[in-house]
């Protein structure tokens, strides 16, 4: 029963964790590029870092308004699961395993959620599928 309610919303409901989960990730490579809302700029000093912001700036824009969706998305989650391991986990198989532990669940979270996105692709309500849709 609740399926058959629910099922009829289920292309909003992607596009709204399509554009809400770009849109966040997007508002951390804006605190780390431009040093604003409540951010730190990242220094030109570290390169990996200031990759990763534009890459959360450039990529989480694209995933929300839904344009080259599958490779931001794959490209996000990909930097996700590289900065879960490198920042996180460390490759620490104590209690550090955890995400809970390691403070790790908004990375982990964003490269699966970003994972999925980038195989489902834009979905329907995206910039790709209005630019596909042939004029009347």
């Amino acid at each position: 029963m609740l399926a058959r309610t629910l099922s009829p919303f289920a292309d909003r409901a992607y596009a709204l964790l399509r554009i809400v989960a770009g849109a966040m990730f997007a508002f951390h490579g804006v605190q780390k590029v431009f040093g604003v809302l409540g951010g730190h700029k990242v220094s030109s000093a570290d390169p990996q870092m200031l990759l990763g912001a534009w890459i959360e700036l450039i990529a989480g824009t694209a995933i929300a308004l839904g344009f080259f969706t599958r490779i931001a998305a794959f490209l996000a989650s990909g930097q996700m699961a590289v900065a879960y391991v490198q920042f996180h986990w460390k490759l620490q198989f104590d209690a550090n395993f955890f995400p809970a532990v390691n403070r790790g669940e908004l990375a982990l979270l964003y490269a699966f959620v970003f994972l999925y996105i980038a195989c489902r692709g834009s979905g329907r309500y995206a910039l790709e599928s209005r630019m596909r849709q042939k004029p009347a």
